[in-house]
């Protein structure tokens, strides 16, 4: 049982207020933890005190999240206003170059983060300010795009979203919560590898009693502009596009037995990812920073040891 982080109100500039998780020596290299859906800062609990001898670790509730800001609408959520918010939490605690680190929606906006803040990177104001990515179950956004529409084992998997934006959901959230549309969402798939203790299951469902923070969750995936297709849509290769290459030093960890994001989604990561250092991590399901915390706080030993 690990116990409680401390954490403070930090005010940003995109208009939200974000609880945050900051511990470490503060003039150490700095690591920034997004968590994923459905969780918080707890994610990365088994990570946190294991860097914080030798880096600044910061891990926020993200924007819809717990105590976190958590807005109604749909667009409060796009992955613009997401990204945004890592480098306006950098800027709030004084933080210049950092490391981002994530997992499952964390990771997509950590894909994000790094495209937009490495060296040269997407968006000039951020350019330069992101040294490293370390990246956890979270698909590549663009070879993500590509299997929905080829893969017919990656649409499979993925029809939880289309789930997840049905209005007909609404109802369900209402009445029950996030717990409730888990249970429709994936009736009769019971996820691989390890479960949650029983007191952070008591802390999550805790979290899931405010309706507004169970909405805002799931508008991450309403606002997304990501294409799900129903299982009977045509597939076909989608018009070709480029896509900007990450240049920094990335490593990707990938448990092997994720229910919702099979490992083909590391097929072509090394040229759209050239300096990728991947660790697979088998039996192990999708959450794994908690299901395999040994595995990937040695994966990130050895990667963040590389300077």
């Amino acid at each position: 049982m690990i116990g409680d982080f401390e954490q403070q109100r930090v005010t940003l500039s995109t208009g939200v207020e974000l609880d945050v998780v900051d511990m470490g020596p503060k003039d150490a290299p700095v690591l920034i933890f997004l968590h994923g859906f459905p969780e918080s800062h707890r994610t990365w609990r088994h990570q946190l005190p294991h860097f914080s001898g030798r880096f600044r670790c910061i891990a926020p509730d993200q924007r819809g999240y717990r105590g976190s800001s958590k807005p109604q609408e749909v667009d409060a959520y796009t992955p613009d206003k997401l990204i945004a918010d890592i480098f306006a939490l950098a800027d709030a605690l004084g933080v210049d170059r950092f490391t981002i680190v994530g997992h499952d929606w964390g990771g997509a906006i950590a894909w994000g983060v790094a495209l937009g803040g490495q060296p040269g990177g997407l968006h000039p104001q951020w350019a330069g300010r992101v040294t490293r990515a370390v990246i956890a179950n979270a698909p590549h956004p663009a070879i993500f795009q590509r299997l929905l529409a080829t893969n017919a084992q990656q649409r499979a998997a993925s029809q939880y979203i289309r789930t997840f934006r049905d209005p007909a959901s609404d109802s369900i959230i209402a009445d029950h919560g996030i717990a409730g549309l888990l249970a429709h969402a994936f009736a009769g798939k019971v996820p691989s590898g390890g479960l949650q203790p029983a007191d952070e299951i008591d802390r999550l469902l805790k979290d899931w009693e405010d309706r507004d923070a169970c909405r805002a969750m799931v508008n991450w995936y309403r606002a997304s502009p990501l294409a799900v297709p129903a299982m009977d849509e045509p597939y076909a290769e989608p018009p070709a596009a480029s896509f900007p290459t990450l240049k920094i030093p990335t490593l990707v960890i990938w448990a092997l037995d994720d229910v919702a994001l099979p490992p083909c989604n590391l097929d072509g990561m090394a040229a759209l990812v050239p300096d990728v250092t991947i660790v697979k991590v088998p039996d192990c399901g999708h959450f794994v920073p908690w299901d395999a915390p040994d595995a990937v706080n040695a994966a990130m030993d050895a990667f963040l040891a590389q300077g």
